[in-house]
């Protein structure tokens, strides 16, 4: 952006933060606050060239931001947050504090906001996507109204479905000493119930949003057919690890499948391709499951659901076995 662009993004983002109308006077006040110097005077003219493009509205004499000005807003933070998600995932991994010795501490969580009632009428299929294997292990939670989840709160008429986020297994593999590189999420097409390729992928550090959240509210995953005929498009994740590492990675893969926390779909061998896949020289390459996969049958039979990948951080010992889904329902629907 120019200086232009620049200084009339500063007085967008003043009036969002402010949190109601203001003047120039307010805003030169606040801008100076954060190092960005304008005369009041400046900040008029900027003024009305935003009132022009629809950006801002006159409130007498105080100027508001319009939702045409927030969505503007948005779209210039997107480029700002591209490449977050990445560092988001390294962010989580290391915050989780769950020990496979134990089974005690927190493990990273995935929460969609669901209507009980629906995801009663859904209940079989959802099982049936952990019951297949095309699940992050075996593992959920239902989380009450009122609670909360990384800053996240499920309203009254709501349950918080979590499910295990497969950077939990990023975090596990980091406290065994193994370094994962998460390179892509994708979806994974399924032959036969076997998996044969990617089909689609959004790398982790080119996207602000989680590539599993684009596939499953855009319509383009198929776990109806993965569960009723084992061929079906689900989401998976590519990440990468020292070639040297692949007799470790396997012995924690056998650990956190044996505590509910499995999801290694495969594990390659060093600079080999893995489901037709290239892999960086000196490194192997792993793919796991998704976590939010369960609850993308919701979506696909007509239901919207609000999810959000790495929501935060869980107690372990929340989490059930997904055999009792059906009896936790029925005493929440009482």
């Amino acid at each position: 952006m120019d200086k232009k662009e620049r200084n009339s993004v500063a007085i967008l983002a003043a009036l969002h933060k402010i949190g109601g109308p203001a003047n120039s006077a307010n805003l030169a006040q606040f801008l100076a606050a954060s190092g960005h110097t304008m005369s009041e005077r400046t900040i008029r003219l900027y003024l009305a060239q935003l009132d022009a493009e629809g950006l801002t509205v006159p409130c007498g004499k105080r100027r508001a931001i319009t939702e045409k000005g927030m969505a503007e807003l948005h779209a210039i933070d997107t480029f700002r947050r591209v490449g977050c998600l990445s560092a988001k995932i390294d962010q989580m991994a290391y915050s989780m504090t769950f020990d496979t010795v134990t089974r005690t501490g927190l493990v990273v969580v995935n929460m969609s906001l669901v209507d009980p009632k629906q995801l009663d009428l859904c209940k079989e299929d959802v099982c049936k996507v952990f019951a297949c294997g095309y699940a992050m292990g075996n593992l959920l939670a239902l989380l009450r109204p009122g609670e909360t989840l990384g800053g996240w709160t499920v309203p009254p008429d709501k349950l918080g479905f979590c499910t295990v986020c497969s950077i939990t297994l990023n975090g596990v593999l980091m406290k065994h000493g193994v370094p994962t590189t998460s390179r892509f999420g994708g979806l994974l097409e399924l032959r036969d119930g076997q998996p044969t390729r990617f089909v689609e992928m959004i790398h982790y550090d080119g996207t602000s949003i989680d590539p599993l959240e684009v596939f499953i509210r855009s319509g383009m995953t198929d776990y109806l057919g993965a569960i009723r005929d084992g061929n079906g498009l689900i989401g998976a994740g590519f990440r990468e690890m020292p070639e040297n590492c692949r007799d470790l990675a396997m012995q924690v893969a056998e650990r956190v499948s044996a505590i509910g926390l499995g999801g290694f779909m495969a594990i390659g061998w060093p600079d080999q391709p893995v489901l037709e896949w290239p892999v960086t020289p000196g490194r192997l390459g792993v793919v796991m499951i998704g976590g939010l996969n369960p609850i993308a049958i919701l979506e696909e039979r007509g239901f919207r659901v609000h999810s959000r990948a790495l929501a935060g951080l869980l107690e372990y010992n929340r989490l059930f076995h997904f055999a009792e889904l059906p009896k936790m329902l029925k005493q929440i629907l009482k």
